[in-house]
C-alpha cells in the first residue's frame, strides 16, 4: 500500500473541474485509491464522493492507493495534484 499526504494550493480547492479531472486520472489505474480529510473518506474514481469531501485551500487530505499498480499510481498522481492543485 502506498499513501502520501496532500495540501490543496487552488484558490477554490477541489471544485468541479479539478474533481472530473481527479476521477478520470485515479480511473486509469486498477488500485483501489481512496481520498481521506478529516473524518471523511471518499473514493477517487467516482465524482461525488470526491466533491463531498469539500476540500478547500489550505486542507491537507491524505491519499491511499492500494493494488496491482500502485507504485504507478502514486506517481501519476503526485504529479496530477502538483499540477492542478
Amino acid at each position: 500500500m502506498k499513501e502520501f499526504s496532500y495540501t490543496i494550493k487552488d484558490k477554490v480547492g477541489i471544485h468541479a473541474r479539478p474533481a472530473g479531472l481527479l476521477v478520470k486520472e485515479a480511473s486509469k489505474y486498477n488500485s483501489e485509491i481512496t481520498i481521506k480529510k478529516d473524518e471523511k473518506c471518499a473514493d477517487a474514481k467516482k465524482l461525488f464522493s470526491v466533491m463531498s469531501l469539500v476540500a478547500k485551500t489550505g486542507d491537507t487530505i491524505k491519499i491511499n492507493i492500494s493494488g496491482e499498480d500502485e507504485v504507478g499510481a502514486e506517481k501519476g498522481l503526485k504529479e496530477f495534484f502538483e499540477n492542478n492543485l
